[in-house]
């Protein structure tokens, strides 16, 4: 398996895409701060520092930093949450 990141027209975000699903149904999902969801996966993204909210749908989870956060700070830190979840 793996996750590729892919950059979306807003320099904010990235989408990270899986070779397996992450979420079932038709439905999307999204944390904005102070929410949680039932998908833990999402909770922990939302914790890391710099991420300002995050967008889930199937296969990939879109993740929006921070204006004042570099991709290099953030990135790692979201492989790291996709690697514990088996991603």
């Amino acid at each position: 398996m793996g996750v590729r990141a892919e950059s979306t027209p807003n320099p904010n975000a990235l989408k990270f895409t899986t070779d397996s699903l992450i979420f079932q149904g038709e439905s999307s999902i999204s944390v904005m701060p102070g929410d949680t969801s039932e998908h833990a996966i999402l909770n922990d993204l939302m914790e890391l520092n710099g991420v300002d909210n995050v967008f889930g749908y199937q296969n990939f989870i879109t993740v929006n930093k921070g204006f004042d956060v570099e991709w290099d700070e953030v990135q790692p830190q979201v492989m790291e949450v996709f690697e514990k979840y088996g991603y």
